[in-house]
């Protein structure tokens, strides 16, 4: 009797599984058709915004940017209206909220150096530069007074900046940076005596953004204008690079360059502040790269 329900209860086992089984191989699957030129199938997680800001500045890149490379880089040159035509683009600062600039999303801002990577690693450069070291700097660390004073017309490409903290000796490690910034009370500015080196678009900049260690040995920021820093101030062109000859790369050297005191930064006190501006930096590069591998 055991063994005839035992039997019983296989034979059902059986039937339930053959059953269940017909019915998930029988079922018919759509089949995810694998596209090469998007293979992370990126698109379809874009919003309507995102893709027409990607359009828009794709087209810039292809027919006005992509004519020009070509002699940029056997010439060694950058032109400077560039920035001017992605300022007219609202490409410039495109993720800050308020100040003339577009207020998009993070990745609308990365589709944007994905594409124009794929034209150049150099106007990305330039780009990046302006946008989230330059920029970014004055947004995340600078005054009110300052973010109105130098973000709108840097976001129309009219100011162009740069930001120097590479130095001769001690590449990109601040701790062993020998630029000083002394404060002079009569003045009331602070002199500035060091030098920075492989600095993008310091040959043609209007504002740097220079890092130096105060008389507290702490590392400080300050917004150099070259319209009223000039003095004691020179940004000559490094000539013949082998790569990223498309961007204008050069020095910054400062021999008592008096810098006003309320052009101190006041919210970038240590490394963090440097080192902030270089992460936000950095997620423009990492789709930058992704443009340049898919070119």
């Amino acid at each position: 009797m055991f063994l005839q329900k035992a039997t019983s209860y296989a034979r059902n086992c059986v039937k339930t599984q053959q059953k269940l089984a017909t019915a998930l191989f029988s079922t018919k699957s759509t089949k995810q058709v694998y596209n090469w030129e998007d293979p992370l199938n990126l698109e379809s997680q874009l919003t309507e915004d995102e893709i027409a800001v990607r359009d828009s500045f794709k087209t810039y890149c292809q027919e006005s940017l992509l004519p020009r490379v070509t002699m940029a880089n056997r010439t060694e040159s950058f032109d400077k209206a560039i920035l001017q035509e992605m300022g007219q683009l609202g490409a410039l600062g495109c993720t800050l909220q308020g100040y003339g600039c577009a207020g998009v999303s993070n990745v609308a801002y990365g589709l944007l150096t994905r594409e124009v990577e794929r034209i150049d690693s150099g106007y990305r450069s330039a780009l990046s530069v302006q946008s989230s070291l330059a920029m970014g700097a004055i947004y995340d660390y600078g005054s009110e007074a300052q973010k109105q004073k130098y973000l709108p017309e840097m976001a129309k490409g009219n100011l162009v900046g740069c930001f120097g903290l590479t130095e001769p000796n001690h590449g990109s490690d601040p701790a062993g940076m020998e630029t000083r910034a002394k404060y002079d009370s009569k003045s009331k500015c602070y002199i500035l005596n060091g030098s920075k080196n492989w600095i993008t678009n310091s040959p043609i900049a209007d504002i740097l953004i220079v890092w130096a260690k105060g008389e507290d040995g702490k590392v400080r920021g300050f917004i150099v204008d070259r319209s009223i820093s000039g003095k004691g101030l020179s940004t000559p062109k490094i000539e013949g690079k082998f790569s990223l000859r498309a961007s204008t790369t050069g020095m910054i050297f400062m021999d008592d360059v008096h810098v006003p005191e309320e052009n101190l930064l006041p919210n970038a006190i240590g490394f963090s502040g440097p080192f902030g501006c270089l992460n936000n930096a950095r997620y423009g590069i990492a789709w930058g790269a992704l443009g340049a591998a898919e070119a």
